[in-house]
């Protein structure tokens, strides 16, 4: 038998006001762009967003699972937080995309909000883990 809620998705569990799951920012940069930016490049903007209230920047949690950059400088990501219901569930993939958008020679920025593996600390690196004792 069918229950009423059989068509929900990962939105309708997401603390209210949170929005999506997906994120967008930045614009094309034609089909032949003159630079295409570095993963290093990406990664380093990604290094300059943390969660509020953990002082460690979310690629060193291990919260990045995908980073792809095509040809001509789109990059999607997906991404995961420390626990399904963190209260900035619905604005850190939107920091994410923006942070990844400023870099040079980025286009389209795509930012997925998955849960699948769910994240542990096992996923941190060992910077991380030592800025947070918890080795």
């Amino acid at each position: 038998m069918a229950r009423a809620d059989d068509n929900r998705t990962l939105s309708d569990f997401m603390p209210e006001g949170t929005g999506d799951t997906v994120a967008y920012a930045g614009k094309k940069l034609g089909d032949a762009p003159a630079k295409v930016a570095s993963k290093e490049a990406v990664v380093e903007a990604l290094r300059t967003v943390y969660d509020p209230e953990i002082p460690v920047n979310i690629y060193e949690l291990g919260l990045i699972y995908d980073l792809a950059i095509d040809a001509k400088g789109d990059v999607r990501i997906e991404m995961t937080l420390t626990a399904p219901a963190c209260p900035v569930a619905g604005i850190l993939p939107r920091q994410v995309a923006e942070a990844v958008a400023a870099v040079d020679g980025v286009g389209e920025v795509e930012v997925d909000l998955v849960w699948d593996p769910p994240w542990t600390k096992d996923r941190m690196s060992d910077e991380a883990r030592l800025a947070l004792d918890m080795f």
